[in-house]
């Protein structure tokens, strides 16, 4: 599958980030690289989760899951959000105590030197993710690619902070740097798993998407002489479910109705992607037609 070779990428650059970072941290005994090596753990158990539900996701409906698992994907995001905190509070317990009793730096170029190329690896694979998420609309790949470009700007931070520590001479910048390092990733996780709890909540579709919907509805209303309405709309992970009313002329046989209402369909998915289109046919004279607009119908 395609989507889970870009979570196999994002899996290999986690691993070699850990490496890199860790052996930075370990050269420079620097607690803001301490920090940055601990986000690419969680940067591994992230890559991991979303190759799982990248996984379930793409399982085909069943009689007990009639709609599919394409929901799977907010658990990922939802998830990885929370274990960003979890990195935060970790960051923060280890830069508490060197704020009291700061340290010499050791070796900082040979540090600095390996957390510059583990985020050149970090940059790739993260615009990478990002393409490929939005290309095929996948909330899990989208929030992957956001949490390693975070934590590219997180390394350029941690990376700029050790250089004014070796220059300046300043030891508590490293344990602040780490702590500012904390707060960005705290609003990263937070904002990972509000989405993620929107999306479990049946958001409706892109406000875009919703546009070109009225677009045709207006163009097909004014063509037959047809009216619509109880438009509802909702997306899941990388599905979207669009729903609607047409009413018809009294006069229209079943056969006309019924390719409109396919034809009107197929031009909804075009431009919908991943839309799974239902259409609910009424004689427009008919007082009762009108009695259903309301969301709750």
């Amino acid at each position: 599958m395609l989507l889970e070779r870009y979570a196999w990428l994002s899996v290999g650059a986690a691993v070699a980030t850990i490496g890199l970072k860790t052996s930075a941290w370990w050269l420079t005994d620097s607690v803001g690289l301490l920090s940055d090596a601990m986000e690419s753990l969680v940067n591994l158990a992230a890559a991991l989760l979303a190759l799982s539900m990248l996984r379930l996701a793409a399982s085909p409906p069943d009689e007990k899951y009639p709609h599919g698992f394409s929901k799977a994907e907010y658990f990922s995001a939802g998830i990885e959000g929370a274990l960003i905190v979890l990195a935060a509070a970790g960051i923060v317990w280890a830069a508490l105590p060197r704020l009291v009793a700061p340290r010499e730096l050791e070796m900082p170029f040979a540090g600095l030197t390996l957390t510059i190329a583990a985020s050149a690896i970090n940059l790739g694979v993260g615009i990478t993710l990002l393409r490929a998420g939005r290309e095929h609309h996948s909330i899990t790949l989208e929030a992957d690619g956001r949490h390693l470009m975070t934590d590219v700007w997180t390394s350029a931070a941690v990376i700029a902070g050790v250089a004014l520590v070796y220059l300046t001479g300043w030891l508590r910048l490293d344990p602040l740097l780490a702590l500012a390092v904390s707060l960005h990733i705290l609003w990263t996780g937070f904002g990972l798993m509000r989405r993620s709890v929107r999306g479990l909540l049946d958001p409706a579709i892109s406000a875009e998407e919703q546009a070109e919907l009225a677009k045709l509805i207006r163009e097909y209303s004014h063509r037959y002489g047809v009216s619509f309405h109880a438009l509802r709309t909702r997306q899941a992970g990388a599905r979207r479910f669009v729903s609607f009313h047409l009413l018809v002329p009294d006069a229209w046989t079943v056969a006309q109705a019924h390719q409109l209402s396919e034809e009107i369909e197929a031009r909804m998915r075009a431009m919908v992607p991943n839309a799974a289109i239902f259409t609910h046919i009424e004689p427009i004279s008919d007082p009762a037609s009108y009695d259903d607009q309301e969301l709750d119908r």
